[in-house]
């Protein structure tokens, strides 16, 4: 493989690693809060309408950059010995750092298609669903800060692999 094409590998990835972590991290610490204290069941609505036609689909595709770039950069390190091949300490690494970004897929995959529909219908029905938002807005809370501990596990092992 060209340097060139490795380089670009790279850069692609840790923008897409940016975004989709900065993304996450972003919804922990700063969205989360602010929407339980100031906005209206409406205006929280909204809000959450509009963070999915934008964040969502600008995630998955971070997701899919991240593959692709992975399995580039995995192909061209001196370590890859083949599919599933644990010979090393870069193997292990990277297998354990698969197996941590396949329970953030899984973790992104509920919040996208259970949890932000269900929290987005819960403030437009507002008095009927006040108690289900609480628990739902929790459960996204703690998956979403679930998902910064895997993402900053996931660059912990990459870190590891990158020092193999």
């Amino acid at each position: 493989m060209p340097g060139w094409a490795l380089s670009v590998a790279y850069w692609l990835h840790m923008v897409a690693t940016v975004t989709w972590v900065g993304g996450l991290f972003f919804q922990a610490v700063v969205l989360a809060p602010a929407l339980q204290r100031s906005l209206t069941d409406e205006a929280t609505a909204e809000l959450l309408g509009q963070l999915r036609r934008r964040f969502v689909p600008l995630a998955w595709l971070s997701l899919a950059v991240l593959i692709a770039t992975g399995l580039t950069q995995m192909s061209g390190n001196p370590n890859y010995e083949g599919f599933i091949q644990i010979h090393n300490r870069w193997s292990a690494a990277i297998l354990a750092k698969h197996l941590v970004i396949g329970l953030m897929v899984i973790a992104a995959g509920y919040q996208t298609w259970v949890l932000a529909p269900r929290l987005e219908r819960a403030a437009w029905q507002r008095a009927a669903a006040e108690s289900e938002a609480r628990a739902d807005g929790t459960s996204y809370r703690r998956l979403t800060a679930a998902n910064i501990g895997l993402a900053l596990l996931v660059l912990a092992l990459t870190a590891i692999a990158r020092t193999s």
